[in-house]
Parts: structure tokens; sequence; C-alpha cells
């Protein structure tokens, strides 16, 4: 994997930007409790992206990224729940939901990539 900042990661850069949307997603939102929890889930996923790749270490970064993929699940179910109390569009919910699995694979392959370096 070369890189030279977590900059430089797509998986980081589409962590950024599903963050925006759910910011924008509910802008209007007055569940306040609700919003706080998904935006910091969010906003979550690409921070500990970033956190892991900057630690130094594969063994780090792994483990970041295994409480980021936790992360893109508690926003997915939080999605879920949003459609279902009509918080969320369908349309809107299916694209969210559609990057948040976007993500989880991309998590999933890094670690998959991590891990097979650290143990050759």
């Amino acid at each position: 994997m070369a890189y030279t900042s977590f900059e430089d990661l797509e998986v980081w850069q589409k962590a950024c930007q599903l963050s925006v949307k759910v910011y924008v997603a509910l802008k209007e939102c007055k569940d306040y409790g609700l919003k706080d929890q998904m935006t910091r889930a969010g906003v979550s996923i690409a921070s500990n992206i970033a956190e892991g790749a900057e630690r130094g270490s594969p063994k780090e970064f792994v483990r970041f990224l295994h409480i980021s993929k936790g992360s893109a699940a508690e926003l997915r179910t939080q999605i879920y729940i949003c459609r279902r109390i009509d918080v969320l569009s369908e349309e809107l919910h299916r694209d969210l939901v559609k990057d948040c699995i976007s993500i989880s694979q991309m998590i999933h392959g890094l670690i998959r990539s991590l891990s097979v370096k650290r143990n050759t």
C-alpha cells in the first residue's frame, strides 16, 4: 500500500464525503439525539482511518480500521431507522446505505491487505 498520507487514501476521501452527506441530509432534523449520534458515527469513520494511518504500524492501523468499520455499521443501522421513521426519503436512504456498504468493503480490503503484509 503506497501512500504518503491518509488524505491519499480513497477510502478516507469517500468516508469524508459520506460524513458531509449525513450532515446535509440531517440539517433540518429536529431529533437532535439521533442527529448527533449519526453525525458522530459518520465523522468517526474517516477519523479512525486517519488516526490509524498516522499511528505508524500496520497492527495499529488495522485496529483503527476495525473501529472505523464498526462505525460504518452503526451509521448504516441508524440510516435504516431514519427511513422507518420517515426522516430520510427512500432515495436518500438507498444512497447512504450504498455508500456505507462500499466504504465498509473498502475498509475490509485494506484490512486484508495490511494483514497479509504483516504476516509475510
